[in-house]
């Protein structure tokens, strides 16, 4: 490697640089590598040339030759990497970038772990998997879902994940990546527990994970949940008004935060260790999700989250085709919009009910609040049912807010295939009695309020009462 004649210096009356061309010539272990399009040896294009960082001694003859540009030589580091996933041959090394001159590449110290090589015989999928197709009790449990679904889903994900098997090893199934996603959404634990789990590398399941997150969103979400239509929307009214009483209710809105553990080198408003990513969902009368925005940042209100989501942009730009005004259920007038039910977080409109805040109270928006929250209930059951099911949530879950969110969407779709695929089993308190609640004070459009006092006088009307509401406020 050429670094000039050998009377420059580095500094007027410093020694003069050695020549290190035979020094690395010397060492097998610096071979010419290409870094950033040229050759460590070849001589740079003009309008890349960098001005020499030396200066010339004064006795510097001007007749000698002109002094060449300084080429820097970069010493590659070879590291031992503790990786134990699977990769491609070419994938073996990886180069990394620091902050001096260094270039580190580090090199798998294995192909592949010692430990995953008893995959086949030891690992939990190829112990359990075919036992427990033999009990369905067990095969619930342990999946979350019964055989039929499981294999309604593996045939709908299997073209996807199917990977083809090599001279150097035998692809992991579709079957095996498919439980393997599924015990993370059940029991959120670690890609490191589930390595000792499975016999898996621990990067391969994180792969795995993601690829078959998005593959689980984009196969189902058109089967599970459809873009409502009009008929849709009266369908699903029909069924508030069977359970809650409470007529021309197309959907109940709600927000869920999520925790994320915050990544590193980030700041938080709070100077919490936790971020939170929110989930607002629309649930039809059965504990299913309609629509759902994922991604709207913790700090936002769940308002604001929904008026940014495209959600809350269709919603009050009348493009959800919601049904024409109906009035309501045993009188002849005025007809009334469909409504979506919500709490004090959002804000009033038309479309959007909220209750009365609690200040001055009278019986006939008592009667109102109460009802509305016998409605509302449906998407805080829904939210139950979903982190129940799927224990991801139950904790702060360590990966990037991108990662997060394909797991959220994918949860969702899957929370709608089990409940309508097998139905839930479990204790009903729509009945139950409500204590009061204190609503804040937030002032609406006259529009949204005009209709919320319509709704609370059929309430309180001999036509909308219920026998049982006076009884439990």
């Amino acid at each position: 490697m050429s670094v000039g004649p050998s009377y420059l210096r580095t500094a007027r009356g410093s020694p003069p640089i050695p020549n290190m061309e035979s020094h690395f010539s010397s060492s097998p272990e610096m071979e010419p590598r290409r870094l950033e399009g040229k050759w460590e040896n070849e001589e740079p294009d003009a309008e890349d040339q960098v001005q020499p960082k030396f200066e010339i001694d004064s006795f510097y003859d001007p007749a000698s030759p002109a002094p060449q540009p300084e080429i820097l030589q970069i010493k590659i580091k070879e590291e031992e990497s503790d990786s134990e996933d699977h990769l491609h041959p070419n994938e073996r090394s990886s180069v990394t970038l620091t902050d001096g001159d260094d270039v580190v590449v580090k090199k798998r110290r294995q192909w592949v772990q010692p430990m995953c090589y008893q995959r086949f015989s030891k690992g939990q999928f190829h112990l359990l998997y075919g036992k427990l197709r033999k009990n369905p009790e067990k095969f619930f449990a342990y999946i979350r879902m019964s055989i039929s679904t499981f294999d309604e889903l593996l045939k709908l994900v299997h073209p996807h994940l199917h990977r083809m098997d090599t001279n150097m090893r035998q692809a992991i199934s579709p079957a095996e990546r498919l439980v393997v996603t599924l015990r993370f959404l059940a029991t959120g634990s670690t890609f490191a527990a589930l390595h000792y789990q499975f016999l898996i590398g621990r990067a391969t399941i994180g792969m795995i994970v993601r690829e078959t997150c998005k593959t689980i969103w984009n196969v189902t979400k058109d089967l599970v949940m459809p873009e409502p239509n009009t008929e849709k929307w009266m369908k699903i009214a029909e069924g508030f008004y069977e359970k809650t009483d409470f007529p021309n209710c197309i959907g109940a809105l709600d927000g869920k935060h999520i925790r994320v553990t915050r990544p590193p080198n980030t700041v938080s408003k709070s100077c919490s260790k936790v971020f939170f990513t929110v989930l607002l969902a629309l649930v039809d009368s059965n504990y299913c999700f309609t629509y759902i925005d994922v991604g709207a940042y913790g700090s936002d209100g769940d308002a604001s989250g929904f008026f940014k989501s495209n959600l809350g942009k269709m919603v009050n730009e009348g493009k959800l085709n919601f049904p024409a005004n109906k009035p309501l259920p045993g009188t002849k007038g005025p007809a009334l919009p469909y409504v979506i039910v919500a709490d004090e977080a959002f804000g009033i409109s038309t479309n959007v009910m909220r209750p009365y805040p609690i200040r001055n109270l009278t019986g006939t928006k008592r009667a109102f609040n109460y009802r509305l929250t016998r409605a509302r209930r449906m998407v805080e059951c829904a939210f139950g049912i979903l982190a129940n099911k799927w224990r991801v949530f139950h904790s702060a879950i360590q990966l990037n807010t991108a990662f997060v969110d394909d797991i959220i969407k994918c949860a969702c779709v899957l929370h709608n295939l089990v409940l309508l695929r097998d139905g839930i089993v479990f204790e009903d308190s729509i009945l139950d009695p409500l204590p009061g609640v204190p609503w804040n004070v937030v002032r609406g459009p006259n529009s949204g309020m005009s209709v919320r006092d319509a709704y609370a006088q059929y309430f309180a009307s001999t036509q909308g009462e219920v026998p049982w509401q006076n009884e439990n406020f």
